[in-house]
């Protein structure tokens, strides 16, 4: 029996969510698309065999990377028995974009355009997709995948784009104000409109020490889950 890890990468690119794809390299399904993953090695941890195939695929190091689930199915993997334990990882695209390796064609899809998926990676993705919106609900966990100065607009999009509906523009900027977690800037982003809009950054001392004390962003988050 092998131990895999399977790893889903969200990115935010100012308009849409992006899930990072790989062209699988040997057979079965050799050349269609697929997760992130390898096999756990007899000398590590599942955590450090997630890790170490984030960095070798793509680059990236030092990454939200969180354990989602284990699939065990008796028929997952047609050729042997394999049971593979899931993380999903953020990222801001803008920052790590040119670091992701081509060895691999790693290529980003929009999460409403993907391609058919190997095996139950689909699967994978929903349940993700679905603890995120969880999870950003209570947490600020989104503000990983910003870059490190942004607008308000940006954040709202952020959120409306998981959540796939429209907040009121007065409303969630108070909210989000009140948290105490932004510093505002003095320069403006002036590429949307004449007038600007601040940028802001995150207060990281208050987003780690505080990470798990903040009130719900987004109210009744169970009927946003699918």
């Amino acid at each position: 029996m092998l131990v895999a890890v399977d790893c889903i990468i969200f990115g935010f690119d100012g308009e849409a969510y992006k899930l990072l794809l790989i062209q699988r390299g040997f057979a079965p399904e050799k050349q269609k698309w697929s997760l992130m993953g390898g096999f756990v090695q007899p000398h590590e941890s599942v955590d450090e065999a997630a890790n170490r195939i984030l960095e070798q695929l793509t680059g990236l190091k030092n990454v939200y990377l969180e354990q989602l689930h284990t699939f065990g199915a008796l028929n997952r993997d047609p050729v042997e028995r394999t049971i593979a334990v899931t993380y999903f990882a953020l990222i801001d695209i803008q920052k790590y974009e040119k670091q992701i390796n081509n060895e691999y064609n790693a290529e980003w899809f929009s999460l409403n355009e993907m391609p058919d998926l190997i095996f139950d990676h689909k699967q994978m993705v929903d349940m993700a997709k679905n603890r995120l919106r969880y999870k950003a609900a209570l947490h600020p966990i989104l503000f990983e995948l910003l870059p490190e100065k942004f607008t308000f607009p940006q954040l709202q999009a952020l959120y409306e784009g998981l959540y796939d509906t429209v907040f009121d523009k007065r409303n969630f900027t108070r909210k989000f104000l009140s948290t105490g977690l932004f510093i505002k800037q003095r320069d403006k982003e002036k590429e949307s409109s004449k007038k600007g809009a601040f940028f802001y950054k995150l207060d990281q001392d208050k987003y780690s020490s505080d990470f798990q004390a903040f009130l719900k962003f987004i109210p009744n988050p169970e009927k946003f889950l699918v």
